[in-house]
């Protein structure tokens, strides 16, 4: 799904992935909050304006695989240190929380993908 890389998109990018989830039959309140902690970073530090962002979901073999794709290449996601002060800063350490794994993956420039697998209870 391509989306554009505001907040709007961003919550978009939440709202389609819990209807999608749905349609495979995964109820996941650690995939939801996976997506929007992701798809919130890359419309927040992977904008370039007049640029979208791409929101892949897919199943195999009981993991489930979020990817968001930014073309802010040069801009890495990091894990911060909470800091009592600031009010965001916290979404990797979320995302890191209720992922099994995650990871950056380079595609072709200029882009970037901020990938996270999250085991699915099966049938």
């Amino acid at each position: 799904m391509l989306l554009s890389a505001t907040p709007r998109g961003a919550r978009l990018a939440r709202l389609l992935a819990v209807e999608r989830l749905h349609t495979w039959g995964i109820s996941s309140d650690a995939a939801t909050h996976v997506v929007a902690e992701l798809a919130a970073n890359a419309a927040t530090h992977g904008r370039v304006p007049g640029r979208s962002f791409r929101l892949t979901l897919s199943v195999a073999a009981g993991t489930l695989r979020v990817e968001l794709t930014d073309t802010r290449r040069e801009r890495l996601p990091k894990v911060q240190r909470p800091c009592a002060e600031r009010e965001s800063g916290r979404g990797l350490l979320v995302v890191e929380a209720l992922a099994d794994r995650w990871g950056v993956s380079w595609d072709k420039v200029p882009c970037k993908t901020v990938w996270a697998e999250i085991t699915v209870p099966g049938d």
